[in-house]
């Protein structure tokens, strides 16, 4: 029997996305949040208990710290900086922002990336 193949790239994407056991959040250069894999939407929305994330402000669920931090980073990669770790939050999870760029290296975007310890 053979296989068929039916999906488009933007459907294969986004289940490669939800396949990551990590929060993945995208975001456009002025800190919109446009996308959020499977996990980010578990974590901030059953986990969390924020309301729908899409469209509204990265810094919405952040301090005052870590904006700056952020946008810091985002100034770095800007500036054809690649993953910048941002350090350890106060859930033991290591933060990162990656860029997104087009085929002309300019900036779309950013992705906020948590690694959290899996080991039960």
């Amino acid at each position: 029997m053979a296989f068929e193949f039916n999906y488009t790239n933007e459907e294969m994407f986004k289940l490669i996305l939800d396949s990551i056991p990590y929060p993945i959040v995208f975001c456009d250069t002025e800190h919109i949040i446009r996308y959020m894999n499977k996990e980010a939407e578990f974590f901030y929305y059953r986990r969390r208990g924020y309301g729908n994330l899409i469209g509204k402000s990265l810094f919405d669920c952040h301090s005052e710290n870590t904006k700056a931090m952020i946008e810091k980073a985002v100034t770095n990669l800007e500036n054809h900086g690649n993953e910048i770790y941002l350090g350890v939050n106060n859930r033991n999870q290591r933060k990162y922002i990656n860029p997104v760029r087009d085929e002309n290296g300019k900036l779309l975007g950013y992705f906020e990336r948590f690694e959290m310890n899996l080991e039960k």
